[in-house]
């Protein structure tokens, strides 16, 4: 019996920080010339957003201040983290009026999935008159303007948001099977796919490949010689096939705790490992204070632009809430799944909590003794952050530029009042 044809929606908030800063000045984005960037750090600061109305004046969203064309009276908003993330899970909570939590994967603090397939009959809608109450009761709600992509797959849904929402009166595009030939395969340049980024499509290019025609003819015994296990992706997508499910790695959300940060600027893959660090203390430490031990580690990267990024996790040998051991175990997952591209966001998760018994099984390869040092020294360092705040000790590659974690904690109450 062949798989029941499934219908999936993307959804993007337009120039996320810098129309949240619109509207709280009570500005109209698509008039003020308003930019999201902390002057104070000088004209090398990179700006983290600008408003439609720059964008539509052919304003880059990604430059520095020194970069900014003249002619324009800017108005400069200093970056909220904290506002923006708190506006974020006021979009959430809107879709959660719409389907259930397990059919929505959040993909950044601006861009969600959404598998609608077992709604539609309920509402009787197809899935653009979903897309577009959903839009308009975003924007009613909360004054923020959404897009949104809509096809029969995850990555169909992201092309037709990237190269299809911003052509549409609506805001909505749309790609579906039948409209692979036509939609899909004219697309050029192939950089303009999710998925392909500046390096891939000088590769294809330089084979002859321009088109996503002419990548989904392309040989695909030769495509995995040439590109790994991705070279059957490539050819997947260029044929408008994807078989990646978003519920794959969710993790139900009361047998889980999870944390994550989407970054302000690009990370390369040598710098990530220390986020990763840091939100594992972060995490690892709530695991503790709730005594309870976890069986399964879960990491999401996502890539910058619309070059995708991966969810995996990884079941561990016994259930642990040891720093150390669980920081491995993500390192495990990042070193095998992680490609050379900028990285903007990083997610990571613990699954099938239970609680913290007396006597727990040992780790046969280190000391009775090693073990119980280790974790005194955990819970000694979870009791000082508990009584002076998060920033009374600190690793030292916390004073490296690529670390966020002062940030991070400035934003959650890390400083005892």
């Amino acid at each position: 019996m062949s798989e029941r044809k499934r219908t999936i929606i993307v959804i993007d908030l337009k120039a996320f920080y810098a129309y949240v800063e619109c509207v709280d000045r009570g500005l109209d984005p698509w008039k003020a010339p308003l930019i999201v960037a902390d002057k104070e750090r000088g004209t090398n600061t990179i700006i983290l957003s600008v408003s439609p109305y720059l964008k539509s004046k052919g304003v880059p969203s990604r430059l520095r201040v020194k970069e900014l064309p003249r002619g324009f009276n800017y108005i400069y908003a200093t970056p909220r983290m904290e506002r923006y993330i708190e506006r974020s899970c006021e979009i959430v909570n809107i879709f959660m009026d719409y389907v259930a939590e397990e059919d929505i994967h959040v993909y950044s603090i601006d861009e969600a999935f959404l598998d609608v397939t077992s709604y539609l009959s309920y509402y009787k809608m197809d899935g653009v008159q979903l897309a577009r109450t959903i839009i308009n009761d975003i924007k009613e709600r909360t004054g923020l303007q959404a897009t949104a992509g809509v096809g029969n797959n995850l990555f169909q849904a992201k092309v037709a948001l990237d190269i299809y929402a911003k052509k549409s009166p609506e805001w909505i595009g749309t790609l579906f099977n039948e409209d692979v030939q036509t939609k899909l395969w004219p697309i050029s340049p192939l950089v303009d796919v999710w998925g392909i980024g500046p390096q891939t499509e000088k590769k294809l290019n330089n084979m002859g490949i321009f088109t996503v025609e002419a990548l989904a003819k392309s040989d695909r015994d030769y495509f995995r010689k040439i590109f790994g296990i991705m070279g059957d992706q490539l050819i997947d997508h260029a044929n408008g096939i994807d078989e990646s499910d978003m519920h794959e790695h969710y993790i139900p959300k009361e047998t889980s705790i999870t944390f994550g940060q989407t970054l302000f600027r690009d990370y390369s893959k040598d710098e990530a490992p220390l986020l990763i660090r840091e939100l594992n203390d972060d995490l690892a430490a709530k695991l503790r204070v709730r005594e309870e031990m976890t069986s399964v580690v879960h990491m999401s990267i996502i890539y910058s632009g619309n070059l995708g990024g991966f969810g995996r996790q990884l079941s561990l040998i016994r259930p642990t809430d040891d720093t150390d051991e669980l920081f491995n175990a993500l390192m495990t997952i990042y070193n095998k799944f992680i490609v050379d591209l900028p990285i903007r966001g990083v997610h990571i998760a613990y699954g099938q909590l239970r609680p913290r018994l007396q006597n727990e099984q040992l780790d046969l390869f280190i000391s009775p003794e090693k073990q119980e040092a280790n974790r005194n020294l955990q819970l000694m360092i979870d009791k000082l952050h508990d009584k002076y705040g998060k920033d009374i000790l600190l690793r030292a590659s916390s004073l490296l530029d690529s670390s966020t974690v002062l940030e991070r904690h400035s934003f959650i109450g890390g400083h005892r009042k």
